[in-house]
């Protein structure tokens, strides 16, 4: 754990501020593999929850290909928040696999 994300649990997360640099500050949890993709948790430490959220990625034509994901959902511990992250990764490539890459989120 960052001194960074150290203190923002000491002092009760992030401010209200911009959800893009949450997502990028966020320590990514292991990656897995699922239908060819590779779907990383990187839970947002928020107000003394957690927030899911991840990254979805594949290598198409040997270019990497990446998209977030950031949902609503809190939980109280990170482990939760990771295992939501993963299942929620699953679903968005369950449905939207043709198209996952259309725009940077999803």
């Amino acid at each position: 754990m960052g001194l960074k994300n150290l203190l923002a649990s000491v002092f009760g997360g992030r401010s209200s501020g911009n959800t893009d640099n949450a997502a990028q500050d966020a320590d990514p949890a292991d990656s897995t593999e699922y239908n060819g993709y590779i779907i990383s948790p990187t839970p947002i430490a928020e107000g003394g929850q957690f927030k899911t959220a991840g990254t979805i990625s594949m290598e198409i034509d040997g270019v990497r290909k990446e998209t977030r994901f950031i949902r609503a959902d809190n939980h109280s511990s990170r482990d939760q928040a990771i295992e939501h992250s993963l299942g929620k990764a699953r679903q968005i490539i369950d449905e939207r696999a043709n198209h996952l890459f259309d725009s940077e989120r999803c």
